[in-house]
């Protein structure tokens, strides 16, 4: 069944009138790559559908919904010093929480064994009650929670190797069981959560599982990450659903961060991920997250999706 691939132009309608690293850049460059590389053509391709105030509403509260709404219909401006939207950013931000919807019917459904999100804006910053860090709706948080509440799922997962730590996620999920929230970031950096101390509160208790890692780590120490603690914790919860928070700005060449994986890096992360998922006879969302290095975005993601169709 392998991966499908969820994307649609209108993403690109959401762009500031200023000099930023999340822009439309971002997805033009990685489908261009896709298409000049042929694999496009092994792909099939899905349009998200926008999503309904109801599904934003089931992790964010009224009053954010509204804010981002009033912003959009003013004409645009910043929700905070990193996160902006233009007067049609509301359907590109419904589309990119659509397609983690959608991707979850899908996979779900078995028509595919993976889905992958190629839309924008991110989301795993974006908390219950903001915006921030580009992020203006929590994609993956979205996603978990249709999963859990449509399909009546009991145990998902989220790993996040975004190089950013993940908060909105985390305090999402904080209190829940139903959610293993897994997040590899580089510490001290943006947001500035995330250390192991964070581990859930109540019934989320140890369902939050941080590993902040300092500046320059290469990949070989994430791979030994996932192998030796990731992957037996995913084993123990046991999920219905994996979820992926895709960021490659943990990347040797990207300009936001000091980390050192390679594309190749990002491959083998993917296989142990995928392993898990195949032994386990579960599917996988992936929703892209960071990323802000045209080409080595591009040979990340292309990397990724190959291995999801395999």
């Amino acid at each position: 069944m392998g991966v499908a691939l969820i994307y649609d132009e209108r993403t690109n309608l959401h762009k500031a009138d200023f000099n930023h690293p999340e822009n439309p850049g971002r997805i033009d460059a990685v489908y261009k790559f896709l298409k000049t590389s042929a694999f496009l053509d092994e792909l099939k391709i899905y349009s998200p559908p926008e999503i309904t105030d109801e599904l934003i509403l089931s992790v964010h509260t009224e009053q954010h919904l509204k804010n981002v709404k009033t912003k959009v219909e003013s004409g645009g401006g910043k929700l905070d010093e990193d996160t902006y939207v233009n007067q049609d950013s509301m359907q590109p931000a419904r589309l990119a929480a659509g397609s983690a919807v959608h991707a979850v019917d899908l996979v779900l459904n078995k028509k595919h064994n993976a889905a992958f999100s190629l839309m924008r804006p991110p989301g795993h910053h974006a908390e219950s009650y903001r915006a921030m860090g580009f992020c203006l709706f929590n994609n993956v948080a979205i996603g978990a929670a249709y999963a859990l509440s449509n399909y009546n799922l009991q145990r998902t997962a989220i790993v996040d190797f975004d190089v950013h730590h993940g908060n909105g996620t985390q305090e999402i999920f904080y209190n829940s069981s139903e959610v293993l929230f897994i997040s590899l970031h580089q510490h001290p950096l943006y947001p500035g959560t995330g250390v192991k101390n964070e581990t859930g509160e109540g019934r989320g208790e140890g369902f939050t599982i941080n590993f902040p890692l300092p500046p320059n780590t290469n990949g070989e120490t994430y791979i030994s990450i996932f192998k030796d603690e990731i992957i037996p914790q995913l084993e123990k919860y046991k999920p219905e659903l994996l979820f992926i928070s895709a960021g490659f700005d943990a990347h040797k060449d990207d300009p936001l961060a000091q980390m050192n994986l390679s594309d190749a890096d990002y491959r083998e992360l993917t296989l142990l991920l995928k392993d898990f998922a195949d032994r386990n006879n579960i599917g996988i969302v992936s929703l892209l997250e960071g990323g802000y290095n045209y080409e080595a975005l591009s040979r990340s993601i292309s990397a990724h999706l190959k291995v999801l169709n395999s």
